[in-house]
């Protein structure tokens, strides 16, 4: 049975989609990487960009929203293939939409085609279309597109969710005009507006709730306050809506802070014994497939063949758990025949018919590597759970006591000749130890080599280091210093 569990009573929001006893899906969003995907602002064109055919948009946050001509509605409604600078200039004011959140330098990516979203359908004042969701049946479609296109006025765009079949006409067209009914109130606002900034707000979390609801066939959905539960009733007539008032965590109840722990280690192990190693970077991320402990009833390539298999079927799950995004490589174990390899691809391919966002299965390269993209649309499970390592600075090692030993004996070589009597070297342990050599005969031979004495004072560090605290005379040193 399919059960979603929502956990919106505390400020981190979260949602987790058990399919089969096992979790497919997991979003966790925290205030301060809350989505604005969907949201409104009234922007100021601050740069035209006509080589790119982009301008960047003052919106008043941190960093500028980008926007192509493509998504403006006078280059979308028109066609022609002229330049932004026929659609834009410098210092203009237009209302964009976010698409895609800032992720690293580059910040969010917005849209002049405006949507406002509701239950059953999505209204665009400036579309000019009428679309039909695919899941409904042809003839059916047909008739809500004759609806629309006797409703819509003659700017606007209309879309009609799956969930319209399930309504009448009159609830939808009623819907359809609240829309048109909000957007004139917006405008309204827009005119008062001095500055860029936000128009309106979106709650990406529970609109994205409702949309996993809509997908379901049949099942369960979990919440854990009235109020979620209040939101989802209209969309929750084809599920149960169960509200949990145990006193326990309801991701505990379903062991579900397991399944996040899972989420964020670097190996995952196969149910076959083989293993999974996750790395990932700014720029891609790498999955490496490992036989482990499988080696498999028959020859090497059984074991293979199997190995990759199980492992692609993996992978495009741990994806979607993970919420990896850009040039993803997969190591595969390697496969001599062309026809196994085809056979691994095709299972990735179909595993990832799951996943809602756009993937791109590029293929094998000479070496092997499997490519594949991923759209990023919000930041990555690991991005929104853990920050950078303040010992290691995100780099994942450290210089070792050694190689710093060797670095300070040079720097102290380095002061031979130097009026100096003494030097005063605060380092961790290790660094010193290695350093001095055994019964300090190292540190001796450096001494008669500068010509001065030198001193250690020991501080504690989650990693090796030293510095070069102090030089002077012995008696300098030695005033205020204990070693």
């Amino acid at each position: 049975m399919n059960v979603l569990v929502v956990n919106g009573i505390g400020k981190e929001k979260r949602y987790a989609l058990i399919k089969k006893q096992k979790v497919e899906k997991l979003v966790i969003e925290q205030p301060q990487q809350q989505s604005i995907v969907g949201s409104i602002y009234l922007g100021i064109v601050e740069k035209v960009l006509p080589g790119m055919n982009a301008a960047f948009i003052n919106i008043g946050l941190e960093k500028n929203g980008f926007l192509h001509r493509d998504k403006l509605p006078a280059f979308f409604v028109s066609q022609e293939d002229k330049g932004i600078s026929s659609y834009l200039h410098q210092g203009e004011k237009i209302l964009v939409q976010v698409e895609k959140d800032a992720t690293g330098d580059k910040g969010p990516r917005v849209t002049g085609m405006i949507e406002l979203g509701g239950d059953m359908t999505v209204y665009t004042p400036q579309g000019e279309f009428v679309a039909v969701s695919k899941k409904i049946d042809e003839t059916v479609r047909e008739e809500w597109r004759q609806l629309g296109n006797e409703f819509k006025r003659r700017d606007e765009g209309i879309l009609f969710r799956t969930v319209c079949v399930e309504r009448t006409k009159e609830e939808v067209l009623a819907e359809l005009e609240q829309l048109r009914v909000k957007y004139a109130t917006m405008i309204q606002t827009v005119k008062s507006m001095k500055k860029p900034g936000l128009v309106i707000s979106r709650n990406f979390f529970l609109e994205e709730v409702k949309g996993v609801i809509s997908k379901l066939d049949s099942g369960r959905v979990v919440v854990d306050t009235l109020e979620m539960k209040k939101e989802l009733e209209a969309v929750c007539h084809h599920v149960e809506l169960v509200y949990q008032q145990e006193k326990e965590d309801v991701f505990s109840l379903y062991r579900l802070e397991y399944e996040i722990e899972n989420a964020l280690k670097k190996v995952v192990w196969l149910e076959n014994g083989a293993y999974l190693v996750f790395d990932e970077t700014e720029a891609l991320t790498v999955i490496d497939v490992n036989t482990g402990q499988f080696s498999g009833k028959h020859h090497l390539q059984d074991t293979v063949m199997k190995t990759n298999l199980l492992a692609a079927t993996e992978i495009a799950r741990q994806i979607r758990l993970r919420g990896l995004a850009g040039m993803i490589l997969v190591d595969f174990i390697d496969m001599k025949e062309q026809k196994i390899r085809e056979q691994v691809r095709r299972k990735l391919e179909v595993a990832l018919q799951e996943d809602e966002r756009r993937t791109r299965v590029v293929g094998f390269t000479p070496l092997g590597i499997l490519q594949m993209t991923r759209m990023k649309t919000r930041v990555s499970l690991s991005e929104t759970l853990m920050s950078t390592c303040q010992v290691c600075a995100g780099y994942g090692k450290v210089l070792s006591a050694e190689t710093l030993s060797f670095r300070l004996e040079r720097e102290l070589l380095a002061l031979r000749g130097k009026d100096f009597e003494a030097v005063l070297i605060e380092a961790t342990a290790d660094v010193k130890d290695i350093f001095t050599g055994e019964n300090g005969s190292q540190q001796k031979l450096i001494e008669e080599i500068c010509g001065m004495e030198l001193y250690f004072s020991i501080e504690e560090g989650a990693k090796p280091s030293y510095r070069i605290k102090q030089m002077g005379t012995k008696a300098d040193i030695g005033r205020g210093n204990s070693y």
